[in-house]
């Protein structure tokens, strides 16, 4: 029996004949990393220049931590004077809190920018157990990543300043991640708040790794401790135009 299917309606549909670009096979072969990881720079970067997103203040934690934590509270009351402390300024000029998009601190820094009627941006990331954006992050400034590498590029790129709170290997990974380009000078001189002096004092003895030889005395600049919301607000300040 003849057939009255059209063999070019065939041909078409062929996954060979699809645009490169509208091919999601293709786009995900391993062949074609390169290009996924132009893409993950690529977007986020066009959507926050056109949103006038050009100085953050990237903030890591824990995502353990719920409400009833003092350090989720010291997160949301940090966010909220950043985001107070900038709203008269030109939007170019502005501080926009920057978070994983993640719970706990992440959470808390979106809500304190939330609560005091600001934007701010999360830099979520695909992991086996979904990760979903918390509900105060703004929406159009929320963006997904597979690749942890270009995140953590994304949180560089306009960090104008680090704050970090007690957290796991993901902060650690993170805090250092920026110590080495500061370090290194990779990046300009960027400051970078330990938040909480007894949780890191304990937690990394970093005058011993100078007595060990493994850093120099110098690298103790790379970084400062605080212990309240006022006194990161403070360091911040500096940054602002006007101080």
């Amino acid at each position: 029996m003849k057939s009255n299917a059209d063999p070019h309606e065939s041909k078409e549909a062929a996954n060979a004949y699809q645009l490169a670009f509208k091919d999601p096979e293709f786009l995900g072969r391993p062949e074609t990393r390169g290009i996924r990881f132009q893409l993950e720079l690529l977007k986020p970067e066009l959507d926050l220049a056109q949103a006038g997103i050009e100085n953050t203040i990237v903030v890591f934690g824990s995502a353990r931590f719920d409400e009833t934590n003092t350090y989720y509270e010291a997160a949301r009351s940090f966010a909220r004077l950043v985001a107070k402390g900038c709203e008269s300024l030109p939007t170019t000029d502005r501080l926009t809190i920057c978070t994983g998009g993640g719970p706990g601190i992440m959470e808390a820094a979106n809500r304190g920018a939330m609560e005091a009627g600001a934007p701010s941006v999360a830099l979520n990331i695909s992991l086996p157990h979904e990760q979903k954006p918390n509900p105060y992050v703004t929406p159009d400034l929320s963006f997904k990543f597979h690749y942890f590498a270009l995140r953590k590029m994304h949180f560089a790129m306009r960090a104008q300043a680090l704050i970090a709170f007690p957290g796991g290997f993901g902060t650690l990974d993170e805090l250092f991640e920026i110590l080495t380009l500061v370090q290194t000078r990779k990046v300009k001189p960027t400051p970078v708040l330990l938040y909480g002096s007894s949780f890191w004092k304990r937690l990394i003895d970093f005058e011993w790794m100078v007595a060990s030889g493994t850093i120099s005395k110098s690298d103790l600049a790379c970084f400062q401790y605080v212990d309240s919301p006022e006194e990161a607000w403070a360091e911040i300040k500096k940054l602002l135009p006007s101080a």
